[in-house]
């Protein structure tokens, strides 16, 4: 367990925790000289149960309200410290704010420098405090008067007592998903190099593993770990950890960035929120600059609203915020926004979508999506999100939305997992949908063009679904084949009762040139030719023969010369068999064979080879063994 300072400056907070721990958190000369703390302190409790005890202690000064939220971000209960001679102070409710607004919702007080105050004004601050935590989660939380200047006192070790057996009896969840280290500080130790440390949010990391640094994607090995301030061959969600890294440069790794699983997360600039302003905070409007404080880093953004077109104080919207900078989240991280001046927090809200649309980011198809993100980092619920997804959602897409390693994804019974591409899964009604629309925009096609053999499966795409994966959607038509629902002839598919008919004219015509194309033998006539000899215009002559082709009746070598089929399978098998013998075929061998011109003869070997019946190698052509043209 966590437990993170909270509170005005000078009111006794690094004390406070020297006197629970014995570590003075204060390391920096300057911090010794004013007697503030100006940086983020850390200090450990060995427990009774074998298990540390982590203190993150932070600045109480309002110019340093930006440490502050760098170490509250991965803290678990709050410790919320006020003086007792000087009571609730301006920070005291700023710090008190921005913990609600990260989530923390355990938490103890701490009244310090009791020793100053006689009882009627100790009363008096508590008081003070019941009020102040009234309408927060911490409203029942316990609170406890210390004096932690002197060594033995009761106050001092009573909270010690509390916050430890909270701390044996701290469940964290999140070790099941995939490792995310928000970096508050980065040094370097002799011996040792780089070193990177911070709250690990999620997931595990052992020594040895390779880690991704982001937002720089620089790849990292891990060469050691200190958990919770001890040596250790693996730490996770929950522990504070310090881990040397080898493979990435000093100046390539800062405060704010992330070690991460690869697989949990991608750059974005875009996110879309749900946004809490403070009572006292000014109204947001379009394109309203904020500082935006996300894990342990600091950014500017612009606000978009989404649900309304101005959130005033007090009110809760969805909202866009966009960023100068890419920066990696995930959904559910919490976050704290102040105002552009950097001086005061104006609110904070949750991560739903870390790669937001720029455009038709209002749609009320977008406002779903965002509900089923929504009950995702409620509840991890993914259905609501693939029932938002008719064309499915990529696995890796998954696991950067819900945090976890695929084999850790927890699907509905009646979801699908189709192992193509890098992997995608679908509601099984979504995938029955996509078939039903396959035929039933074949039947239309047909109707419109009876004539016509079919759609290739490009085609076919391009009307049902043309946004669906290509991978996706040739598995879609194999396994639509396959149950019979669709036929294959070549690269047409068809319905299983389709048979492509010519209309009566264009068959009186076909069955005018047919005998003057068989007639033609190995060299039938041109397009031309036939135009010319039946007196009709050369285009409805190559549409007509075309359309044939299509159907499997006549074959076209070259543009507007179409050979017989039969006529084309007795090529077929003459060119087998001379390749037979030799092993492959020549065109000056064909040529002879044939009787025909060398420029005719490369025609038809080339054609050959175009529908998969033969293979050019150099100079020769070869019968596939595999080709599946006749």
């Amino acid at each position: 367990m966590i437990v993170g300072t909270a509170g005005h400056i000078d009111h006794g907070k690094t004390t406070l925790v020297r006197a629970l721990t014995g570590v003075d958190t204060d390391r920096l000369k300057e911090e010794k000289a004013r007697g503030i703390s100006i940086e983020l302190g850390y200090a450990y409790k060995p427990l009774p149960n074998g298990d540390v005890l982590g203190f993150v202690d932070v600045p109480g000064h309002e110019r340093l309200v930006h440490t502050m939220v760098a170490g509250a971000c991965g803290i678990d209960v709050a410790l919320l410290v006020i003086a007792a001679d000087d009571g609730v102070m301006p920070q005291t409710r700023e710090h008190l704010a921005i913990m609600g607004l990260l989530g923390i919702t355990r938490g103890v007080v701490a009244l310090t420098k009791c020793d100053r105050v006689d009882a009627m004004r100790l009363q008096e601050v508590q008081m003070q405090v019941r009020a102040l935590l009234a309408d927060t989660p911490l409203h029942d939380c316990e609170m406890f008067a210390v004096n932690a200047v002197m060594p033995d006192d009761a106050g001092v070790q009573a909270l010690r007592t509390y916050i430890e057996n909270a701390a044996i009896d701290w469940r964290r969840s999140g070790e099941h998903k995939l490792f995310r280290l928000a970096i508050d500080r980065v040094f370097s130790l002799p011996g040792q190099g780089l070193i990177a440390a911070g709250s690990i949010f999620t997931g595990q990391v052992a020594v040895g593993e390779h880690i991704t640094v982001m937002p720089s994607g620089v790849q990292a090995r891990v060469r050691s770990l200190h958990a919770q301030n001890r040596p250790a061959e693996h730490a996770s969600a929950g522990h504070r950890c310090a881990v040397n890294l080898s493979g990435v440069e000093a100046n390539a790794i800062r405060r704010g960035d992330w070690l991460v699983d690869g697989r949990s997360c991608a750059l974005t600039q875009r996110i879309d929120t749900d946004l809490t302003l403070l009572q006292d905070a000014r109204s947001v409007a379009a394109w309203t600059p904020l500082h935006v404080h996300i894990g342990s880093g600091h950014f500017v953004a612009n606000a978009v609203p989404l649900s309304v077109e101005c959130i005033h104080a007090g009110a809760q919207a969805r909202v866009q915020l966009v960023f100068d900078e890419p920066i990696c989240v995930a959904p559910g991280d919490r976050f704290i926004v102040r105002d552009a001046q950097a001086l005061r927090t104006v609110g904070g809200g949750r991560v739903l979508d870390p790669y937001a649309p720029t455009r038709r980011r209002r749609a009320p198809h977008r406002m779903r999506y965002l509900d089923a993100l929504e009950r995702l980092c409620d509840e991890g619920d993914l259905r609501p999100l693939l029932e938002q997804a008719p064309h499915g959602v990529r696995m890796s897409e998954l696991m950067r939305l819900s945090g976890r390693a695929a084999e850790h994804l927890t699907l509905p019974p009646d979801a699908r997992r189709i192992d193509v591409g890098e992997g995608w899964v679908i509601l099984e009604d979504h995938w029955r949908a996509l078939g039903e629309a396959a035929v039933q925009r074949l039947a239309e096609f047909h109707e419109r063009a009876p004539d016509e053999p079919g759609a290739d499966i490009g085609r076919l795409r391009r009307m049902c679904a043309p946004t669906l994966d290509a991978a996706l959607w040739r598995r879609l038509v194999d396994e639509w084949v396959q149950a019979a629902h669709l036929q294959r002839s070549g690269p047409w598919l068809h319905l299983p009762a389709h048979r492509a008919r010519l209309s009566n004219e264009d068959a009186q015509l076909f069955a005018q040139m047919q005998p003057m194309i068989a007639a033609g033998r190995f060299d039938p006539p041109w397009v031309r030719t036939l135009a010319q000899k039946l007196a009709t215009p050369e285009e409805r002559v190559r549409a007509v023969l075309r359309k044939q082709a299509r159907a499997g009746a006549v074959c076209e070598v070259v543009p507007d010369l179409f050979y017989d089929r039969g006529h084309i399978e007795s090529l077929a098998d003459l060119a087998a068999e001379l390749a037979q013998s030799e092993g492959s075929l020549n065109a000056s061998r064909f040529r002879d064979a044939l009787g025909l011109g060398r420029k005719r003869t490369i025609q038809i070997l080339e054609f050959f080879d175009r529908v998969g019946y033969m293979r050019r190698i150099r100079d020769v052509h070869v019968v596939r063994a595999d080709s599946g043209w006749r």
